[in-house]
C-alpha cells in the first residue's frame, strides 16, 4: 500500500467536500436559468458538448484502467489514473457548463430546431425518444450526487484510509462509470438535433 499523500483531518474535509458539492450543484442546476445565446461565438457552440462526450469516454476508460491497476496491486498507477480521472471531471463541468450556457437546451427530436416538438416531429423520433428519457431521468441525478462520494473516496485513499476507501468505492465507482458512459451515450443520441 502506499503512503499517506495528505494529513487525516476530517472536519476540513466534509467542510471542503460539502462546499464543492453544494457549489456544483448549484451551478449546474441553475444553467437553466442562465444563458448566453444572444452572444455569437465564432464557432458552433455545440463544440463544448463533443468535448463533453470525449471527456466522458476518457474518464469511463480511466475508471476501467482504474479497477484494473487496482487489482493487479500497481497501486501508484492506480493513484495516477483516478487523480487523473477527477482532473479530468473537472474539465468536464467547465466545458459542460460553458455547452449549457451558448448552446442552451435541445429537445430531443427536435429536427426544424424551433424548440418545439410537433407531432410529426415526436412520430419521427419514435421509440428512441422514450430511451432516451429514461437513460437521461437515470443519468442526471446518479450525476447529481456522485460528487461527494467521489471526493471522499479519494480523501479516504490519500489520507491512507484504504479500508474506508475500499468500502465507500464499491458503491462510488460503478455509478461514477455508468454517469461516465450514459453521458457519452446522451450526447451521441441527442447530438443529430444539435442546431
Amino acid at each position: 500500500m502506499l503512503q499517506p499523500t495528505i494529513k487525516k483531518n476530517d472536519k476540513d474535509a466534509k467542510i471542503f467536500i460539502l462546499v464543492v458539492s453544494i457549489v456544483v450543484f448549484l451551478a449546474v442546476a441553475g444553467l437553466s436559468k442562465f444563458n448566453l445565446k444572444n452572444i455569437v461565438l465564432p464557432f458552433n457552440p455545440h463544440i463544448f458538448a463533443l468535448i463533453v462526450a470525449i471527456i466522458n469516454s476518457l474518464v469511463a476508460v480511466s475508471l476501467l484502467a482504474g479497477l484494473v491497476t487496482v487489482k493487479n496491486k500497481k497501486y501508484e498507477l492506480h493513484k495516477k489514473i483516478m487523480l487523473g480521472a477527477i482532473w479530468l471531471s473537472v474539465l468536464f463541468l467547465v466545458f459542460y457548463i460553458c455547452h449549457h450556457l451558448f448552446a442552451g437546451d435541445t429537445k430531443y427530436g427536435d429536427l426544424n430546431h424551433d424548440g418545439v416538438l410537433s407531432i410529426s416531429e415526436t412520430a419521427m423520433a419514435g421509440t428512441a425518444r422514450i430511451f432516451y428519457y429514461i437513460l437521461l431521468l437515470l443519468h442526471i441525478p446518479l450525476a447529481a450526487i456522485i460528487l461527494p462520494f467521489i471526493l471522499y473516496s479519494a480523501y479516504h485513499a490519500l489520507t491512507g484510509e484504504y479500508e474506508k476507501h475500499k468500502k465507500l468505492t464499491h458503491i462510488t465507482w460503478p455509478i461514477w462509470f455508468f454517469v461516465a458512459v450514459s453521458g457519452v451515450l446522451v450526447y451521441w443520441m441527442i447530438s443529430p438535433y444539435y442546431g
